[in-house]
């Protein structure tokens, strides 16, 4: 599915931006018997329902048009949110620094979810420093990463 993903990011990329909003991520998925086009865009003073709208608007009669997903589905643009998802080198680089939260297919130290620093990111494997101990984990180990909003004090 990472291939369409790429495809429609090349379609709706170039439009997003020119109409004023970063493209932040694309997921297409399936859940159940339905398929989703997860579109998450983004700016500088945040996300809000018409902004969805604008960007729904503005990209569903090119996506109709290049047909490129051959089953129906549901479009959903929205904001990536607060506690957002790192899958792009991008993502893990302006998150360095900051708190993340690990989520392994496997325990280590009898844990799936770790918290820690984001130190360094590379393709493969990401050093995050738990309890001022660095850790390196493999990518492949990973279910998914996201950033950890401070409720009580923001990010």
């Amino acid at each position: 599915m990472a291939n369409i993903e790429t495809k429609i990011e090349e379609i709706v990329k170039p439009i997003i931006e020119k109409i004023g909003y970063e493209l932040y991520d694309i997921i297409y998925t399936k859940e159940g018997k339905d398929y989703y086009l997860k579109i998450f865009i983004d700016k500088p003073e945040g996300i809000d329902i018409k902004d969805c709208e604008i960007v729904n608007n503005a990209i569903t009669d090119i996506l109709d048009e290049k047909d490129i997903i051959k089953e129906q589905y549901f479009l959903e643009v929205s904001s990536p949110g607060l506690e957002r998802m790192l899958r792009k080198e991008k993502h893990f680089k302006a998150q360095i620094g900051n708190e993340i939260q690990i989520n392994l297919f496997r325990p280590i130290n009898k844990k799936k979810e770790i918290f820690g620093i984001l130190k360094d990111f590379s393709n493969n494997e990401i050093i995050v420093d738990v309890e001022n101990e660095q850790i390196i984990f493999n990518m492949k180990d990973i279910v998914y990463v996201k950033t950890v909003f401070d409720f009580e004090g923001g990010i």
